[in-house]
């Protein structure tokens, strides 16, 4: 089975995609969360690599992706609180300026769009003889399967 063209998203709320929905633009994806560069190794100071990051990317009223605002707000050396708090704070404030915004189930098209070397985006994996074709949503880890219903894996 392909990954279809646009791929239903659950809104759950208290939870992974509490801050999805939908706006008077359109809809949107925002989030908190940790990641790490791509060109990233183990052996690497993973504390200094980890970068937390307030994130909103915003989609037409059909699913196609507008744009992002992505912001590097620090690290988890420079303290994994500290950083959080701030990309909650920018989250909060970016979501605010969404005219009618309402938080609700979304459907958007694979995308992807990368930010001081990380991957962001809703990226397909083909499958093979032994695995599923699927969709993951980067960084956050959110798995996207067939019967593609909007529920998610992590």
């Amino acid at each position: 089975m392909t990954v279809p063209g646009i791929i239903p998203i659950k809104h759950e709320a208290d939870y992974r995609t509490d801050t999805i929905g939908r706006w008077r633009g359109g809809q949107f994806f925002a989030s908190v969360t940790g990641a790490f560069p791509e060109d990233w190794s183990t052996g690497d100071d993973w504390q200094e690599q980890k970068r937390w990051c307030a994130v909103l990317h915003r989609f037409d009223a059909a699913g196609r992706h507008l744009d992002s605002q992505i912001r590097v707000t620090g690290t988890t050396a420079g303290g994994e609180r500290e950083a959080i708090a701030a990309a909650r704070l920018l989250l909060d404030q970016w979501l605010e300026d969404l005219p009618e915004r309402r938080h609700e189930d979304i459907a958007i098209a694979p995308f992807a769009v990368r930010s001081e070397g990380i991957l962001f985006g809703l990226v397909v994996e083909e499958g093979d003889g032994t695995d599923p074709a699927r969709a993951e949503f980067l960084p956050d880890c959110l798995g996207f399967f067939a019967p593609w219903d909007g529920c998610y894996d992590t």
